[in-house]
Formats: C-alpha cells, sequence, structure tokens
C-alpha cells in the first residue's frame, strides 16, 4: 500500500519498521526532503486502506532522518556531490565527498597526503576510494553548517 502512495510523486520507501511496541514506522525520503505534510497524507492514506485492520497498531510516518545512516541506494544516489562518512566493518571511519553510485559500488573522494616526486614535504591530495554498499557497517551524510 506504501508503494501505492508512492506511485504518485518523487518519494521512495526507506524502510518499514514493525515494533515489539505495537508500531508500525514507515520512513520515506526524497530528494529536496521530507515534507510534514506529505508525511500526513500517506498516513490518513495508510488508514483508509488498512481500516480496521490497523487494529491497535499505532502509525508514525516520518523521514529517513538528516545525519542517519544510509539505508536504500537512492540515498546514496541523492547525496551524490555531498560529504559523506563512512564506517568500515573494522570501525575505521572515512570521511569524504561522495563522487559516484554504481550497483551496490559507492565512491568517495578523500584527501590523502601523499610524498609527491620534486616536493619535500608530502602534500594532499584527492584520491577516490571505492566500497560496496553491503561492505560497510555505515554510511550517512554529513550535515555542514557554514
Amino acid at each position: 500500500m506504501v508503494e501505492e502512495w508512492l506511485q504518485n510523486g518523487d518519494y521512495f520507501l526507506v524502510d518499514i519498521i514493525f515494533g515489539a511496541d505495537d508500531r508500525i514506522v514507515i520512513e520515506i525520503d526524497h530528494a529536496d526532503g521530507v515534507w510534514i505534510e506529505d508525511c500526513a497524507e500517506l498516513s490518513r492514506f495508510l488508514q483508509d486502506k488498512l481500516g480496521d485492520e490497523l487494529g491497535d497498531y499505532e502509525l508514525e510516518v516520518g523521514s529517513a532522518g538528516i545525519g542517519q545512516p544510509f539505508k536504500v541506494e537512492q540515498q546514496y544516489r541523492n547525496h551524490i556531490g555531498d560529504e559523506v562518512e563512512v564506517l568500515q566493518q573494522d570501525g575505521q571511519k572515512q570521511k569524504g565527498i561522495l563522487k559516484a553510485v554504481e550497483g551496490r559500488l559507492f565512491t568517495i573522494t578523500i584527501q590523502e597526503k601523499q610524498t609527491v616526486e620534486g616536493k619535500k614535504r608530502p602534500v594532499m591530495v584527492d584520491v577516490d576510494k571505492q566500497f560496496s554498499m553491503d561492505e560497510v557497517k555505515s554510511v550517512k551524510y554529513l550535515l555542514a553548517f557554514k
């Protein structure tokens, strides 16, 4: 039913969580952000469709949340050109600009000190690093206040 509502716009489904506390949480996202009016519209749509089937469940519709780890490929695509933080399986963090997304692979550009021939000291250079969405713990957008 959520997918039916999503067909009417540019929103996409991020997650549906069935909580042990009788809550159903639906997370949606959009390239330009999520508007509260659209969350309310989706909630009303689902309540109308489900009617009595909803029973005692509490329905909560909201955005995936800024600064939260990405859950679906479309979130990666929406943040191409933005600074992200990659948490690798070994706990190492990499910060860089999300450069590309190809299938389940994504590339970030990081700055790294490297020794350059003809220079006395190491210099900062841009280096592309590729990761698999399936092999990292998390990736999240880094909100910058400038």
